[in-house]
């Protein structure tokens, strides 16, 4: 380094020390002259923030600050006393420097406590769905069943009602009908045209070839099914389930994660379209030939209009809607993260949507019979019999290379995150690049070869999926903070505007009004929008570190461009 170049960059550096050292308690000080002259009554109490630095650090910030004074007042020394120019340049560059570091970690310990303080404040109300309370029955015989809507490689799918809610003459019948009319054609086909909307229930009865007809051993077998079952779902099944000796993992309440009612055993019916569309998994008592047992476990859930495959084949949503989508996907996946569970199945007919007050879509993950269930979301990967989860064309990269043997572990703790970013590209109404035969192999394709979204897409959106579809999971953010960087684009893009990754004060300011603007919107209609749902949850969801990666991330791509924030 020059003498002229250290100079400079003492001299820089010392400008900044001397804006943050004098012309800042000068302010603060003609402020509180002001307050003095205009205040009236008791003095308010001001709330002191939380130490941001765990205990054991707090003595390495007073000894930095500490330092930082030693240096400064040694280089002046130095620059008066004698010793070569440079070295005395260097030296007290230096120790500004280390002035700087403390006053940015002042900041960002100021950052943190705010952060804190507005996540407490929306942790107070629960996302929860905006559904009433579930009261129907924990017995098949309670329901009636309408047509199917939905069958997959393991399960069907059925609309399903009360008997109350159902008028008689929309050709509906309940199980002991059905067992008494199985042979009639006519009442077969009349559940085609059922009106959906009477409808409001779905039940999803598993196919059961290998797990016994007792329901302690079905629900051992399907624990996975019950992931997001609620506290009142299995209240009537004698015994408690265990796995390994202890309580399975249950997923909370969260308004993109699906949530079932009602979870039961009951023998399996033959339900309208079963003899045609799955023989083989009935059992011998209803098909000679089939495989199935006669119980099976039952779901009971809300009905959903479709699933995001169908709609996305009928309809291609604008890029606000696409990013808000998305947006949902992974705040379902930040979700499950945080409490132990990976999907491992992440795919377009796997996500239900319904729409908001406003026609904005609603998305809710489905389907976790492939799910990991583990609180480290680590799946030890000892042999090549390990399921390493569900479909092979959208498993990340770090799931499908992964090589049995001792001690190898697969890490899922991204790789839901990375199919969202897969799925993005159907969303914006583009092939899913990893799909068809001339499709992406996920073992082994180049970030390079992934195809460009439309230019209608936001820049903070598209970089986000790039990010998202990193090969290296080091390199690719977790779903936190993907949808941290979506929440900034698009309601902080002022905030962004002129932040540097150095200072978070501006986004603190930026998030005590966005948190006033949200609360004041809460108690109106607004309340049950998606949009207004995000933002609550992004609110009570803040992490200062999650939102400071978020924030280098989109500085990152404004800087290789790949990212404008006006």
């Amino acid at each position: 380094m020059s003498v002229k170049h250290a100079i400079s960059r003492g001299l820089e550096l010392g400008r900044s020390v001397f804006q943050l050292g004098l012309l800042k308690p000068a302010g603060r000080l003609a402020a509180k002259f002001r307050g003095e002259r205009l205040r009236v009554g008791q003095p308010a109490r001001t709330v002191q923030p939380q130490t941001f630095l765990p205990a054991r650090y707090r003595y390495y910030r007073m000894s930095l600050s500490g330092l930082a004074a030693q240096l400064q007042s040694g280089g002046l020394r130095r620059l008066v006393g004698g010793g070569s120019l440079r070295n005395r340049a260097v030296f007290l560059a230096f120790g500004v420097g280390l002035g700087l570091i403390e006053q940015q970690l002042e900041d960002d310990r100021k950052s943190a406590a705010t952060c804190q303080e507005i996540q407490a404040i929306f942790r107070k109300t629960k996302l929860q769905n905006s559904f009433k309370p579930f009261t129907s029955g924990y017995k098949l015989e309670d329901y009636v069943i309408g047509r199917q809507i939905g069958k997959g490689c393991n399960a069907a799918v059925y609309e399903a009602a009360a008997p109350f809610a159902v008028p008689r003459e929309h050709g509906t019948c309940s199980i002991k009908e059905l067992n008494q009319n199985k042979d009639d054609n006519k009442l077969a086909g009349s559940f085609r045209f059922s009106p959906t909307a009477n409808y409001p229930l779905a039940v999803k009865m598993m196919w059961n070839i290998g797990a016994g007809s007792s329901s302690e051993a079905i629900l051992n077998s399907m624990s996975q099914e019950l992931v997001p079952a609620g506290p009142q779902a299995l209240k009537q099944e004698k015994g408690e389930i265990t796995l390994n000796g202890r309580a399975p993992t249950r997923v909370t309440s969260h308004p993109n994660v699906i949530k079932v009612y009602r979870a039961f055993t009951a023998e399996v019916p033959l339900l309208p379209g079963a003899q045609e569309e799955y023989p083989d998994v009935l059992p011998a008592r209803l098909n000679p030939t089939g495989m199935g047992n006669n119980r099976t476990l039952f779901l009971v859930m809300k009905n959903y209009p479709c699933t995001l495959r169908q709609y996305l084949q009928v309809h291609e949503p604008s890029w606000r809607e696409g990013s808000l989508m998305v947006l949902q996907l992974l705040e379902g996946v930040d979700h499950l993260c945080k409490q132990g569970i990976a999907h491992r199945d992440l795919k377009s007919d796997n996500v239900l949507l319904e729409f908001d007050s406003v026609g904005c879509p609603r998305l809710v993950i489905t389907d976790f019979g492939c799910c990991l269930a583990e609180k480290n979301l680590k799946l030890p990967f000892n042999s090549r019999w390990v399921n390493r989860g569900g479909n092979a064309c959208l498993m990340a990269p770090e799931v499908a290379t992964a090589v049995p043997g001792p001690n190898v572990v697969i890490d899922y703790s991204k790789a839901d995150a990375w199919a969202v970013g897969a799925i993005s590209y159907e969303i914006f109404g583009q092939q899913n690049p990893f799909y068809s035969p001339k499709g992406l192999e996920c073992r082994s394709y180049q970030e390079k070869q992934l195809p460009a979204l439309p230019a209608s897409v936001p820049a903070d959106t598209q970089l986000v999926v790039r990010l998202l579809l990193r090969r290296n999971p080091n390199k690719r953010p977790s779903a936190r903070v993907a949808a941290n960087m979506l929440h900034l684009g698009l309601w902080g893009k002022r905030a962004l505007a002129n932040l540097d990754q150095a200072s978070m004060k501006k986004m603190a300011d930026w998030l005590l009004c966005q948190s006033a603007l949200v609360l004041l919107k809460g108690h109106g209609p607004d309340r049950s929008s998606v949009e207004g749902e995000l933002q609550r949850g992004f609110l009570s969801n803040l992490d200062f570190e999650d939102l400071h990666t978020a924030v280098g991330f989109l500085l990152y791509g404004r800087e290789q461009h790949l990212c404008i924030t006006p």
